[in-house]
Protein backbone atom coordinates (compact mmCIF):
# COMPACT_ATOMS: atom_id res chain seq x y z
CA UNK A 1 0.00 0.00 0.00
CA UNK A 2 1.24 3.74 -1.15
CA UNK A 3 1.57 5.70 2.04
CA UNK A 4 0.62 9.65 1.25
CA UNK A 5 3.08 11.82 2.68
CA UNK A 6 2.37 15.91 2.82
CA UNK A 7 1.95 17.56 -0.52
CA UNK A 8 4.91 20.08 -1.45
CA UNK A 9 2.53 22.69 -2.18
CA UNK A 10 -1.42 23.08 -1.39
CA UNK A 11 -3.02 25.28 -3.69
CA UNK A 12 -6.35 26.65 -2.41
CA UNK A 13 -9.26 27.81 -4.28
CA UNK A 14 -10.90 31.22 -3.24
CA UNK A 15 -13.96 31.65 -3.61
CA UNK A 16 -16.33 29.86 -1.37
CA UNK A 17 -13.89 27.51 -0.29
CA UNK A 18 -11.91 30.29 2.11
CA UNK A 19 -14.31 33.27 1.24
CA UNK A 20 -18.51 33.29 2.25
CA UNK A 21 -20.05 34.73 -0.96
CA UNK A 22 -23.28 34.78 1.31
CA UNK A 23 -23.69 38.84 1.31
CA UNK A 24 -22.64 38.70 -2.80
CA UNK A 25 -25.37 36.07 -3.32
CA UNK A 26 -27.55 38.03 -1.29
CA UNK A 27 -26.89 41.10 -3.24
CA UNK A 28 -27.17 39.59 -6.27
CA UNK A 29 -31.00 38.05 -4.94
CA UNK A 30 -32.08 41.45 -4.50
CA UNK A 31 -31.30 42.62 -8.17
CA UNK A 32 -33.10 39.29 -9.16
CA UNK A 33 -36.73 40.39 -7.65
CA UNK A 34 -35.33 39.00 -4.29
CA UNK A 35 -35.41 35.58 -6.45
CA UNK A 36 -33.20 33.49 -3.89
CA UNK A 37 -32.46 30.18 -6.68
CA UNK A 38 -30.99 33.06 -9.33
CA UNK A 39 -28.18 33.71 -7.06
CA UNK A 40 -26.93 30.25 -7.61
CA UNK A 41 -28.27 29.90 -10.99
CA UNK A 42 -25.96 33.36 -12.10
CA UNK A 43 -22.82 31.70 -10.10
CA UNK A 44 -22.87 28.46 -11.79
CA UNK A 45 -23.55 30.46 -15.38
CA UNK A 46 -21.17 32.34 -14.85
CA UNK A 47 -18.84 29.23 -14.44
CA UNK A 48 -19.92 27.49 -17.48
CA UNK A 49 -19.40 30.54 -19.72
CA UNK A 50 -15.87 31.49 -17.93
CA UNK A 51 -15.24 27.36 -19.06
CA UNK A 52 -17.12 28.45 -22.37
CA UNK A 53 -14.39 30.44 -23.53
CA UNK A 54 -11.54 29.02 -21.88
CA UNK A 55 -12.21 26.07 -24.36
CA UNK A 56 -12.73 28.44 -27.01
CA UNK A 57 -9.60 29.78 -27.00
CA UNK A 58 -11.02 33.37 -25.45
CA UNK A 59 -9.97 35.04 -22.32
CA UNK A 60 -12.12 38.11 -20.53
CA UNK A 61 -11.95 39.34 -17.16
CA UNK A 62 -13.90 37.33 -14.82
CA UNK A 63 -15.62 40.51 -13.45
CA UNK A 64 -16.46 40.87 -16.63
CA UNK A 65 -18.18 37.36 -17.24
CA UNK A 66 -19.80 37.64 -13.65
CA UNK A 67 -21.69 40.84 -15.01
CA UNK A 68 -22.61 39.45 -18.39
CA UNK A 69 -23.58 36.16 -16.84
CA UNK A 70 -25.95 38.11 -14.19
CA UNK A 71 -27.30 39.96 -16.93
CA UNK A 72 -28.62 36.73 -18.70
CA UNK A 73 -30.24 35.17 -15.86
CA UNK A 74 -32.11 38.79 -15.15
CA UNK A 75 -32.70 38.94 -19.23
CA UNK A 76 -34.22 35.13 -18.97
CA UNK A 77 -36.65 35.93 -16.34
CA UNK A 78 -37.91 38.64 -17.85
CA UNK A 79 -35.85 41.28 -15.13
CA UNK A 80 -34.75 44.46 -16.53
CA UNK A 81 -31.18 44.89 -15.63
CA UNK A 82 -28.81 47.42 -16.47
CA UNK A 83 -24.88 46.93 -17.04
CA UNK A 84 -24.06 49.80 -13.79
CA UNK A 85 -26.97 47.40 -11.67
CA UNK A 86 -25.44 44.27 -12.41
CA UNK A 87 -21.59 45.69 -11.70
CA UNK A 88 -23.52 47.22 -7.84
CA UNK A 89 -24.73 43.75 -7.40
CA UNK A 90 -21.45 41.79 -7.64
CA UNK A 91 -19.16 44.57 -5.18
CA UNK A 92 -19.89 42.95 -2.26
CA UNK A 93 -17.43 39.99 -3.31
CA UNK A 94 -14.90 42.45 -2.92
CA UNK A 95 -15.23 42.42 0.86
CA UNK A 96 -16.24 38.76 1.47
CA UNK A 97 -15.37 37.67 4.64
CA UNK A 98 -13.67 34.30 4.68
CA UNK A 99 -15.80 31.14 6.30
CA UNK A 100 -15.25 30.72 10.50
CA UNK A 101 -13.17 27.63 10.20
CA UNK A 102 -10.64 29.56 7.84
CA UNK A 103 -8.20 31.44 9.39
CA UNK A 104 -7.44 29.09 12.45
CA UNK A 105 -7.46 26.19 9.90
CA UNK A 106 -4.84 28.07 7.91
CA UNK A 107 -2.99 29.04 11.41
CA UNK A 108 -2.29 25.46 11.78
CA UNK A 109 -1.16 24.61 8.54
CA UNK A 110 1.61 27.85 8.48
CA UNK A 111 2.80 26.61 11.59
CA UNK A 112 3.15 22.97 10.31
CA UNK A 113 5.26 24.77 7.78
CA UNK A 114 3.19 23.58 4.52
CA UNK A 115 3.92 26.01 1.64
CA UNK A 116 0.40 26.90 0.98
CA UNK A 117 -1.02 29.56 -2.23
CA UNK A 118 -3.96 30.19 -3.83
CA UNK A 119 -4.96 29.46 -7.31
CA UNK A 120 -8.36 31.45 -8.30
CA UNK A 121 -10.40 32.66 -11.52
CA UNK A 122 -10.47 36.15 -9.63
CA UNK A 123 -8.64 38.68 -11.36
CA UNK A 124 -5.31 39.48 -9.80
CA UNK A 125 -6.47 42.64 -8.56
CA UNK A 126 -9.39 41.46 -7.15
CA UNK A 127 -7.64 38.39 -5.50
CA UNK A 128 -5.25 41.10 -3.47
CA UNK A 129 -8.47 42.77 -2.67
CA UNK A 130 -10.07 40.39 -1.37
CA UNK A 131 -7.13 38.49 0.26
CA UNK A 132 -6.30 42.00 2.14
CA UNK A 133 -9.94 42.88 2.89
CA UNK A 134 -10.43 39.11 4.64
CA UNK A 135 -6.85 39.48 6.53
CA UNK A 136 -5.63 36.43 5.40
CA UNK A 137 -3.14 37.18 2.75
CA UNK A 138 -0.19 36.93 5.40
CA UNK A 139 -0.22 33.50 4.95
CA UNK A 140 0.19 32.89 1.55
CA UNK A 141 3.77 32.17 -0.16
CA UNK A 142 2.22 32.68 -3.32
CA UNK A 143 -1.22 33.91 -5.37
CA UNK A 144 -1.83 32.78 -8.64
CA UNK A 145 -4.79 34.05 -10.74
CA UNK A 146 -5.86 32.60 -14.28
CA UNK A 147 -5.59 35.64 -15.89
CA UNK A 148 -1.95 35.36 -16.12
CA UNK A 149 -2.22 32.27 -18.00
CA UNK A 150 -5.71 33.10 -20.24
CA UNK A 151 -7.46 30.37 -19.23
CA UNK A 152 -9.79 29.28 -16.60
CA UNK A 153 -10.50 26.44 -14.07
CA UNK A 154 -11.29 23.70 -14.23
CA UNK A 155 -9.53 23.50 -17.64
CA UNK A 156 -6.53 20.98 -16.53
CA UNK A 157 -3.90 23.55 -18.49
CA UNK A 158 -4.61 25.54 -15.56
CA UNK A 159 -3.25 23.04 -12.72
CA UNK A 160 -0.31 22.27 -14.91
CA UNK A 161 0.63 25.88 -15.08
CA UNK A 162 -0.08 26.80 -11.62
CA UNK A 163 2.39 23.43 -10.17
CA UNK A 164 5.14 24.99 -13.23
CA UNK A 165 4.98 28.05 -11.69
CA UNK A 166 6.31 26.27 -7.85
CA UNK A 167 8.64 24.33 -10.30
CA UNK A 168 6.29 20.81 -8.99
CA UNK A 169 4.81 17.85 -10.95
CA UNK A 170 1.51 18.12 -10.38
CA UNK A 171 1.72 15.04 -8.24
CA UNK A 172 3.55 16.83 -5.53
CA UNK A 173 0.94 19.50 -5.54
CA UNK A 174 -3.17 19.26 -3.91
CA UNK A 175 -5.67 21.38 -5.02
CA UNK A 176 -8.19 22.17 -1.89
CA UNK A 177 -11.71 23.54 -2.67
CA UNK A 178 -15.48 23.50 -1.93
CA UNK A 179 -16.37 22.71 -5.85
CA UNK A 180 -16.63 19.34 -7.51
CA UNK A 181 -15.41 21.02 -10.68
CA UNK A 182 -12.24 22.07 -9.34
CA UNK A 183 -11.02 19.11 -8.03
CA UNK A 184 -12.12 17.04 -10.50
CA UNK A 185 -10.27 19.53 -12.98
CA UNK A 186 -7.28 19.15 -10.35
CA UNK A 187 -7.30 15.18 -10.10
CA UNK A 188 -7.78 14.98 -13.91
CA UNK A 189 -4.53 17.42 -14.24
CA UNK A 190 -2.40 14.89 -12.25
CA UNK A 191 -2.36 16.62 -8.59
CA UNK A 192 -3.92 15.00 -5.41
CA UNK A 193 -7.33 16.84 -4.31
CA UNK A 194 -9.34 17.96 -1.02
CA UNK A 195 -12.49 18.25 -0.98
CA UNK A 196 -14.36 20.80 1.55
CA UNK A 197 -17.82 19.75 1.34
CA UNK A 198 -19.71 23.19 2.11
CA UNK A 199 -23.66 23.23 2.46
CA UNK A 200 -24.71 23.29 -1.13
CA UNK A 201 -22.11 21.88 -2.85
CA UNK A 202 -21.61 18.02 -4.02
CA UNK A 203 -18.59 16.36 -5.60
CA UNK A 204 -18.80 15.43 -9.14
CA UNK A 205 -19.72 11.42 -9.46
CA UNK A 206 -17.74 10.69 -12.76
CA UNK A 207 -14.59 13.00 -11.55
CA UNK A 208 -11.76 10.85 -9.36
CA UNK A 209 -12.82 10.45 -5.73
CA UNK A 210 -11.11 13.47 -3.50
CA UNK A 211 -8.27 11.72 -1.58
CA UNK A 212 -9.51 14.00 1.24
CA UNK A 213 -12.94 14.95 2.01
CA UNK A 214 -14.18 16.85 4.73
CA UNK A 215 -16.84 19.29 6.31
CA UNK A 216 -14.84 22.46 6.72
CA UNK A 217 -10.99 23.76 6.75
CA UNK A 218 -10.37 22.62 10.17
CA UNK A 219 -10.67 18.89 9.79
CA UNK A 220 -8.67 19.21 6.32
CA UNK A 221 -6.11 21.04 8.55
CA UNK A 222 -6.29 17.78 10.70
CA UNK A 223 -6.17 15.58 7.86
CA UNK A 224 -3.06 17.53 6.20
CA UNK A 225 -0.97 17.88 9.25
CA UNK A 226 -1.47 13.76 10.13
CA UNK A 227 0.49 12.90 6.79
CA UNK A 228 3.79 12.05 7.36
CA UNK A 229 6.74 14.38 6.01
CA UNK A 230 8.41 13.69 2.87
Amino acid sequence: MTIRTRPAALFFDLNETLLDLTETKASVSDCLDGRNGLATLWFSTLLHHSLVMAVSGQFAPFGEIAVSALRMVARAHDIALSEEEAKKAIQPILSAPPHPDVIQALQRLREENFRMGVLTNSSANVMKQQLATAEIDEFFDFRFSVEENGIYKPHRDVYRWAAAQEQLDPSDCMMIAAHGWDVGGAAWAGMRTAFVARPGQPLFPLAPSPEIVVPDMGKAAERLIGLPGQ
